[in-house]
């Protein structure tokens, strides 16, 4: 929790003893001097991150016919001009302090790279696939084993970025290149077009394997790298299991259980998007019950609000006691357990 002083409150601390005379001016001095936090989410940071996907959809998948017609070479020359401009408007505006508008656009830059290698590969006659027409917007709709060498780049300049420009948000392009790469590996291992299940259940597993990844990171940086690794995971982890099709109630029953899972872990971790996540997949079980099992009873509404109640009042008590939760479940936990959680974050 971020605590805010001024000179009354050390003018008071003078009053009470605790500092000299003199003091409260060196060190309110001081404080002033100070760059300041980055801790509170403002309008203007849901600027920045709102600006950085738009900029990313007009240069990924939102990227139209009529540029694939501008020819190989051109693509390639704006795309390494948008990546060069961006970095160099990103770095300067770390030189200001402006961390967070660097970042998101140090995270742009990394995503235009794939556009890069897919017009580079077709230039110098490297593009793996039969069909030399395809589109740049298909490497985010279709897995194609070809698409490998555009992913592996966006990972290493993802890399290469975060030594520049240190800030979380770069970490969700890198993810997302490795959540193509689970499938189009998956594929190409394969050796035969992947079906939708086949990608369901690699957007599962990987989504699970990258979760435990960044579990092993939270709590061990100093910046939050880890927020945006949990989103990436959940989002492959929850999406894959979602459309999971279970034609039996325990099926449908055990995804509930997983999605409560998830909400023990928000309290646990004490990460909100566990939570979020979670409450989603719980609720979508409840829909399915009052749509199919209890279509016909007139209390399941009324026992449905009398939940949603309950849940209300234990997000109240947990907003109070978010700290004595947390601690609680951590206490009755195998000592080996608790070493190897993250250390809690305010």
């Amino acid at each position: 929790m971020t605590e805010r002083f001024d000179a009354k409150d050390l003018s008071k601390a003078v009053n009470a003893g605790v500092l000299q005379p003199g003091q409260d001016q060196a060190l309110l001095a001081f404080l002033r001097q100070q760059p300041q936090a980055q801790g509170g989410f403002q309008l203007a940071h849901v600027a920045f991150y709102f600006g950085a996907l738009l900029i990313m959809g007009a240069m990924g998948w939102l990227l139209t016919q009529a540029w694939m017609r501008i020819g190989d070479g051109a693509l390639l020359a704006i795309a390494l001009t948008y990546i060069v401009a961006i970095t160099l408007f990103a770095l300067s505006l770390q030189r200001r302090g402006q961390a967070i508008a660097a970042g998101v656009l140090a995270a742009v830059a990394v995503s235009i790279v794939p556009l890069a290698v897919f017009a580079l590969e077709r230039i110098f006659g490297w593009w793996p696939l039969q069909d030399t027409q395809s589109d740049y917007h298909e490497y985010y709709t279709q897995v194609q084993g070809g698409w490998l060498l555009m992913e592996a780049a966006t990972v290493l300049a993802g890399v290469l970025m975060l030594r520049l420009v240190p800030f979380p948000f770069i970490v969700m392009p890198i993810a997302v290149a490795l959540w193509f790469m689970s499938m189009d590996l998956s594929e190409w291992f394969h050796g035969e077009v992947f079906s939708w299940e086949q990608r369901r259940e690699v957007s599962l597993w990987f989504g699970l394997g990258l979760l435990l990844v960044f579990l092993l990171v939270d709590g061990r940086t100093r910046r939050d790298y880890a927020f945006w690794g949990y989103l990436a995971g959940l989002i492959a982890f929850w999406g894959g299991l979602t459309l999971i099709n279970s034609d039996s109630e325990v099926g449908k029953a055990l995804y509930c259980l997983i999605n409560l899972v998830l909400m023990g872990l928000a309290v646990l971790l004490r990460r909100p998007l566990f939570m979020v996540f979670g409450a989603l997949g719980v609720a979508a079980y409840l829909g399915y019950l009052s749509h199919e099992v209890f279509a016909e009873s007139l209390l399941f509404p009324v026992v449905l609000t009398l939940i949603g109640l309950g849940v209300i009042g234990l997000g109240l008590v947990y907003q109070k006691r978010r700290e004595q939760l947390s601690n609680s479940m951590r206490a009755n936990l195998p000592q080996w357990l608790q070493d190897a959680l993250p250390a809690l974050r305010n």
